[in-house]
């Protein structure tokens, strides 16, 4: 389809969605030009390691049972780009999509990444969509990231682990004080975070800021019942009975931060009912998190691409399900930590197939093949994903388990495969 003799997925196929770019100068001067359509409705900004994506869907999906228009940007998408952009729970249409595409590209006077286009053009959607609060994961650190030009009523940072080193810093402190960059002065942080010095950087940028900030443990709590039933004591509301669809006790961190973000963003004149949030956390889907693609075999499909991530996966493995034996896929990103996700998650595995991702990011299957071996580990090669689908499926009988993980591309290449099917 073109608008305006443009062709809208060519020329975001040409913008390199590899490339990072720190600094919020082109973003600003694009909006800018744009009439900065972010000022336009109130915010929620989510950064964090892990969680971000968890976190907001649930947030999102709690306001649209409370009767609101609420955008949710989030990256990166699995199979279609139009996935980062949805409002009530719905992609943006391809139509305005692709018009929207073509209103961007006019305002740009100097180079943009395929993230602040995106980013930009989600803005723009908002607007035109007349959202009456949007929900903005950040995509990479904080202090720099395209959506940090946003002013929200809340900033919340779900967790800080090891994870984009050479861009965030090698220690937890510099991490931390990237992701603190999304607090505003005078604005509110709540955080999941646990760590000692984590907390303490996150509070020192809230004190010099005048920014109030609340903590899970301390001033929010929440507990698990049985039959996978939480309850929630926050700032005003002692909620029981409450229920997510998605999978693994770290979600119900991610719970409460939703929950404790619903409650300051009341203070701020929004109306939200108990009915709402129950119903909110009920109906939250969030794909390839402890996903279930088929059973008999199970097929359990999980973006964890960071070793903090594929920890929180194999504890869940352990705690929540029953297998004979677990069959792992697995491909990775260069820049990504795989030896030591590997390290975590093999000694779980009985039959471990490796395979090749379409990205230019990814590392060669034969450098995991290697890592591998000398872990002391045999491994199957494969070329590409519907390969290790099928030799996956072909190996697995009814009692066993296959997991898929590593990177949200091989996420999204199996629910593409899947689809395919």
């Amino acid at each position: 389809m073109k608008v305006n003799n443009i062709n809208p997925s060519a020329y975001l196929d040409n913008l390199n969605v590899d490339t990072m770019h720190f600094g919020l100068t082109a973003i600003t001067e694009l909006l800018s030009r744009l009439e900065n359509p972010q000022n336009s409705y109130k915010t929620i900004l989510i950064a964090g390691t892990n969680g971000k994506g968890s976190t907001a869907a649930m947030i999102s999906s709690i306001l649209s049972s409370a009767g609101y228009k609420v955008g949710l940007y989030t990256s990166p998408h699995l199979v279609d780009v139009r996935e980062r952009i949805v409002v009530n729970g719905k992609k943006i249409s391809l139509k305005e999509f692709n018009q929207t595409i073509a209103d961007v590209k006019d305002k740009i006077k100097q180079p943009v990444t395929y993230f602040e286009f995106l980013t930009a053009a989600a803005f723009v959607c908002f607007q035109r969509q007349k959202v009456d609060i949007a929900v903005l994961e950040v995509g990479l650190g904080g202090r720099l990231d395209a959506t940090n030009v946003c002013k929200p009523l809340v900033s919340v940072i779900t967790n800080i682990a090891f994870d984009h080193t050479d861009y965030l810093g090698n220690t937890l402190n510099s991490i931390a004080r990237e992701k603190a960059g999304i607090i505003k002065q005078k604005g509110i942080c709540i955080t999941a975070a646990k760590q000692k010095k984590v907390v303490d950087v996150l509070r020192d940028v809230c004190q010099r800021r005048r920014a109030k900030f609340y903590c899970l443990g301390r001033d929010i709590k929440i507990k698990k019942q049985k039959d996978g039933f939480f309850t929630y004591q926050g700032f005003n509301r002692n909620l029981k009975n409450l229920k997510i669809p998605l999978q693994g006790d770290h979600q119900l961190s991610n719970a409460a931060l939703a929950l404790a973000a619903i409650e300051l963003c009341e203070k701020k004149g929004f109306s939200i009912a108990d009915t709402a949030i129950y119903a909110g956390l009920k109906n939250t889907h969030w794909e390839a998190r402890l996903e279930v693609l088929q059973n008999q075999p199970l097929f359990l499909l999980d973006g964890a691409h960071n070793p903090a991530g594929i920890s929180v996966l194999c504890r869940t493995l352990k705690k929540d399900f029953s297998y004979r034996r677990l069959i792992l896929i697995f491909g990775s990103l260069a820049d990504k930590d795989y030896r030591r996700m590997l390290q975590k998650i093999i000694p779980l595995t009985s039959i471990i197939i490796l395979t090749q991702l379409k990205t230019k990011r990814a590392v060669s299957v034969n450098d995991i093949m290697e890592t591998v071996k000398k872990m002391g580990y045999p491994a199957i090669v494969t070329e590409n994903v519907k390969q290790a689908i099928e030799r996956a499926q072909a190996m697995a009988n009814k009692q066993d388990l296959i997991c898929a993980t590593g990177s949200f591309y091989l996420a999204g290449e199996i629910k593409q495969a899947f689809r395919d099917c």
